[in-house]
């Protein structure tokens, strides 16, 4: 057996390197290829369901019409203007950075309908907006 000593700190720093790498930046970055943007539901599995499942922090519960009344009475502006730039307990976009502008309305107007709003879906944006995003 050869000592501490005697290995080459290259060495040692091949047996000690991380499993797997990272890389921090925009998602654009990290992956391949154009991105794909989620629907409503997605969104809201990925990212809302884990305070508005249960209502967490005073966020409204999924599905309810007497939680979300209030925020109706508000208008949709209003919802959107909270859900992008949070209020109270709710972090912008649900503390989910990553998400675009059309991903967080898209999850607002998905919960909203399951509550009984009826906003219309947003539409998709063209693919030179997306593209100077």
């Amino acid at each position: 057996g050869a000592s501490y000593n005697d290995q080459a700190h290259e060495a040692i720093a091949a047996r000690i390197q991380p499993v797997a790498g990272f890389v921090l930046g925009p998602a654009e970055i990290v992956a391949e290829g154009p991105k794909v943007l989620k629907t409503g539901k997605e969104v809201y599995d990925s990212t809302c369901a884990t305070c508005h499942s249960a209502g967490l922090a005073g966020a409204p519960l999924f599905g309810s019409a007497e939680a979300w009344s209030p925020y109706f009475q508000e208008g949709y502006d209003a919802m959107l203007k909270v859900a992008l730039n949070g209020k109270g307990a709710m972090p912008a976009r649900g503390g989910n950075a990553g998400l675009e502008d059309i991903e967080v309305e898209r999850a607002m107007v998905f919960m909203a309908n399951e509550a009984g709003a009826g906003f219309a879906e947003p539409a998709a944006p063209a693919e030179d907006e997306v593209a100077s995003e």
